[in-house]
C-alpha cells in the first residue's frame, strides 16, 4: 500500500529530489551564471563573490511559485543580517534571465540577486537537480541552500522542499562562522 501511495505521488507532482547534494568540506565548484538584481542584468562570478566573505546559494526549483516566492521573501527580510554576519546571498534556478529579472523585483524585494541557470549546468554541478520521471524535461533544481566558505568549501548543505527552515540554519552557519572568523 505504501509503495502504491509513492507512486501515485510521484506520479501526480511529476518529480522527486535527487536528494544527491555535495557534502561538508567538498570544494564547491566555480561558476558564473547571469544575474539579476533590482531588475538590472550582470555577471555573477562566485570565486568574486567569496573575496568579500562567506556565500549563500541557494537552488530552488521555479520562481514565482508559492513555495520559491515565501523562500525569497524570507531570503529579503533577513538579507541584512546575513550581510551583518559578512555574507552575501544568491539564489539559482532553472528560469531564464527575463524571468530572474522580474523575480528579483517582485519577489526578492530587490535585497539580493537570483540567477539563471536554463541549461542547468550549475543546478548538475551542484548535485541539485530534480529528478524528472523519465528524464523528461528542463534541469530544474531541488529546493538546497550550501554555505560556502571563503575558501571554496562547503560550510553547510540543507535540503528540504520545505522553505521554512532554509534560512534560519543557514543564518545560523554564517553567524558561527563569523564568530569564529573575527579579526
Amino acid at each position: 500500500m505504501k509503495r502504491l501511495l509513492a507512486v501515485m505521488l510521484v506520479s501526480l507532482f511529476g518529480a522527486v529530489s535527487a536528494s544527491a547534494m555535495l557534502k561538508t568540506e567538498e570544494k564547491a565548484p566555480d561558476f558564473t551564471v547571469e544575474a539579476a538584481l533590482g531588475g538590472k542584468t550582470f555577471s555573477f562570478h562566485l570565486a568574486d563573490a567569496l573575496k568579500k566573505g562567506p556565500v549563500v546559494v541557494y537552488f530552488y526549483p521555479k520562481s514565482f511559485t508559492q513555495g520559491c516566492t515565501v523562500e525569497a521573501h524570507d531570503f529579503a527580510d533577513n538579507a541584512a543580517d546575513f550581510a551583518a554576519a559578512g555574507a552575501s546571498l544568491i539564489g539559482v534556478s532553472a528560469d531564464n534571465i527575463k524571468t530572474q529579472i522580474q523575480f528579483s523585483s517582485r519577489e526578492c524585494r530587490d535585497k539580493f540577486p537570483v540567477g539563471a541557470d536554463p541549461d542547468g549546468k550549475v543546478i548538475k554541478e551542484y548535485d541539485a537537480q530534480m529528478m524528472k520521471l523519465g528524464g523528461l524535461g528542463p534541469a530544474m533544481s531541488s529546493r538546497i541552500s550550501y554555505v560556502i566558505a571563503p575558501d571554496g568549501r562547503v560550510l553547510y548543505a540543507y535540503e528540504d522542499m520545505s522553505p521554512s527552515k532554509h534560512i534560519a540554519n543557514t543564518l545560523a552557519v554564517v553567524r558561527k562562522w563569523r564568530k569564529a572568523h573575527r579579526s
